[in-house]
Order: C-alpha cells, then structure tokens, then sequence
C-alpha cells in the first residue's frame, strides 16, 4: 500500500535535530560519556505527597470512568483559588477556567477554534514550535514577531504592518521565556493589552514557567492587566512547578468565551484529563509549597554554576531570572548548529541549537538546567578544555564546520 501523507504533513518544518541524534547515539554507542543539556525535562522527583494522593485516588473506582472534558469541579475551584493566591486574579471556575491534559495540548488546540484558511496567527521566533505547527495544522499563516536581544526579547509591536494586525486572529506570547529565559513586565502586557483591543486579537500567554524564578523575582501573569480577561487567556502547566512533566496536567483560564470555544474543540477530541490526576493536582496547588522554594533554589545553584563556566570558557551567556535555561551566544566563527555539533562532538555535551527555534535564535544555542549540579560542573570543565578564545580562526572555522 502507498501512502500519501496530508499536505499539513509535508508542510511540517525538517527535523533539524537529526544529525545531532544521529552523532548523540554514536558516541553512546562508543561508550561515551554524554551530558544531555539539551532536555527541557526536569530530573527532580514529584514531590510526595502529590505522589501518594494519586495512589490514593487511584483505587477509588468512581475515578475509573471517563472524565469531564472541562475538568472535576474541585480541580477548577483549586485553580480559582491559586490564581487568586498567587497573582490576585479572579475567576469564575464554571466558565473561566478549564482543565487541560498538559498546556501543550490546550495550545495546539486553540487555533482549531478561531483560525481559518487565510487567517494569520501572531507568533514569536524564537518560540516553542507547537505555537507555529498548531496554526499551520488550522490552516492558518504564522507571521513571525523576532525576539532579538536588543528588545529584552520582546515582540517589537509597532513593528508589525496594521494590515497583517487586522488578518489576526491569534497572538501567542510566553514568559518566562523559552528558549532565550527572558521575563516580561506590567507595560509590556498592558501594550499587548492595548494592542489586541485596538485589532480583536486573541491573546494566547503560555506561562508554563512562572513558578521557575529565583532571587525572590515573582512572574507576574497577564492577566493582572486591567482589560487582559477580556482578549485573551493564559495557559498554566503543572509541569515545571511540580516537576510533573509525565503526569499530563494544566489549565487555562481567562476570557470565559475563548475558554467556551476551546471546551467545545476538546469535547470532540479528548475525554478529559484522569480525575486521579486532578486529585493530585489539587494536592499540588493547595499543599506544602515547600518543594517549590527548593526546586527554585536547585536551579538557580545550578544557572550559577554554569553562568560561571561559560564565562570562564570566553562565552557571553544571558542570566535568566527565571526558566530553567540559559541562552548562550555562540563563539565567533560558529552557527547555532555548528556549535552544536562541535560541544557533542569534542566534549561530549548535547544542547540544543537556538536556529532551531526560528531564524532569529540564529547565534545562540539553548543549555538546560535539567542535570545534577556535578553533570553541570563536569560540563563546564569540558568546554573550558576546549578553550574557544585561543583557538586559531581556522581552526576554529574548520571544527565548526566539519560534520
């Protein structure tokens, strides 16, 4: 039988990555010693007492059945009351807040619910890629807002054209950001406020790590913004918080006919998120907030560990306030991919490509915090031993090309 793919299919960017898994493996196989910064999959356990209220829940059989597809009643009130405790936000948990099987998949399904064939969705570069993959899959356009250093990696909105503002239907920002860590503050949101008023614009703000901050700095949600619940919705993971990455949980909240419109997508598609999951998401939004502080403290000793290295290593890495990544710029001479290669290839360290995220990542590559602090050190010991700065320009030129 042959097959013939769809056209959103073909449409689907190269995997960029190939290469470099193909070259991951190889070293493994030789019995190489790999240092994977390249995962954005925190190593830290699910605290506990999450852990025991899902094995609790799960014996209950009134938990065997199929789910609400908007989210258990208690979740979403769970939900009301930490976004209220953590930044102030009132919501209506019947109508202004729905429960996801992870943010990601809420993200992927928005645009099924207001973009059309012709339709343009607002998107960051460099962005996480389910922004772009999920308008093109609604049969949208994305036109892409460049995240460039001498902005704080903020979308520049004057500079998109009024005519491509008044085809939008859709503008997806996300801070704390991935890949670059940059934050974003009170004027910021109340411009893109502003701005999606004056075009009705649908705001989609991921703010899957808002919980992921150090030295005191608390992320701030868009929806603080007088008028944000009224064009927009913000999307919440228990992923990074709770190091719940596998257990497929989040919620949306916000304008309550956006959250309508993405129910009635997800009443088609899915049946809901597992109540004994929900149950142990109620454990971690209300309970002990203590693993939280300590997973923010982990991170930030291991940023500072690796800030310190690539430092040392000659390089020029931005300092997140929050994330669990670093931005780093390459060394002259090197692409984002070269780099890449170079780091796997000679010090046996993955990291992930920052062309990889878009055009304008072009020139970085992307370190995550994922690993223990000694991976993190051995890490840094290896690109020092490289030594970047001294490296004669051909010889530099040739190891960044070479594949």
């Amino acid at each position: 039988m042959t097959l013939v793919e769809s056209e959103r299919l073909r449409l689907l960017p190269p995997y960029l990555f190939a290469e470099i898994d193909r070259l991951k493996a190889e070293l493994i196989a030789g019995g190489a010693d790999v240092i994977n910064l390249g995962v954005g999959d925190p190593d830290l356990p699910t605290p506990s007492h999450i852990i025991e209220r899902l094995a609790q829940t799960a014996r209950d059989p009134a938990n065997h059945q199929y789910p609400s597809y908007s989210g258990m009643n208690d979740f979403r009130l769970s939900v009301v009351k930490w976004c209220k405790r953590r930044f102030g936000v009132e919501l209506d948990p019947l109508s202004e807040v729905l429960t996801l099987i992870g943010s990601k998949e809420g993200l992927a399904h928005l645009p099924l619910a207001f973009i059309d064939p012709g339709d343009l969705a607002l998107v960051p570069s460099p962005a996480y890629p389910v922004y772009h993959v999920a308008t093109m899959f609604a049969g949208g356009e994305s036109w892409f807002m460049p995240l460039i250093e001498k902005n704080g990696f903020l979308p520049d909105l004057d500079a998109i054209p009024p005519a491509v503002a008044e085809r939008a239907r859709l503008m997806f920002i996300n801070y704390p950001n991935n890949p670059t860590g940059a934050t974003a503050g009170r004027d910021f949101y109340e411009r893109v406020v502003r701005f999606a008023e004056q075009y009705g614009i649908i705001v989609c703000h991921d703010a899957a790590y808002s919980e992921v901050a150090f030295e005191g700095y608390r992320p701030m949600s868009f929806l603080e913004v007088p008028g944000a619940k009224e064009v927009g919705v913000e999307f919440h993971s228990l992923s990074k918080t709770y190091n719940m990455t596998g257990w497929r949980l989040g919620f949306a909240v916000g304008d309550r006919n956006v959250i309508g419109a993405l129910g009635r997508i997800k009443s088609n598609i899915d049946s809901g998120a597992f109540n004994a999951v929900q149950w142990a998401g109620i454990a971690a939004l209300e309970g002990d907030q203590g693993p939280v502080a300590d997973m923010q403290n982990i991170y930030r000793e291991r940023r500072d560990i690796l800030i310190a290295g690539l430092k040392k290593a000659g390089l020029n890495p931005q300092i997140p306030k929050a994330t669990f990544y670093v931005w780093c710029p390459n060394p002259p001479g090197c692409s984002s991919t070269d780099f890449t290669s170079l780091l796997l290839r000679e010090a046996g360290i993955v990291t992930t490509p920052g062309s990889g995220f878009g055009d304008p990542g072009e020139g970085y590559v992307r370190m995550a915090l994922t690993v223990p602090a000694e991976r993190i050190r051995e890490a840094v010991e290896r690109i020092c031993q490289l030594d970047l700065e001294n490296r004669p320009s051909g010889e530099k030129s040739r190891n960044c090309s070479r594949k």
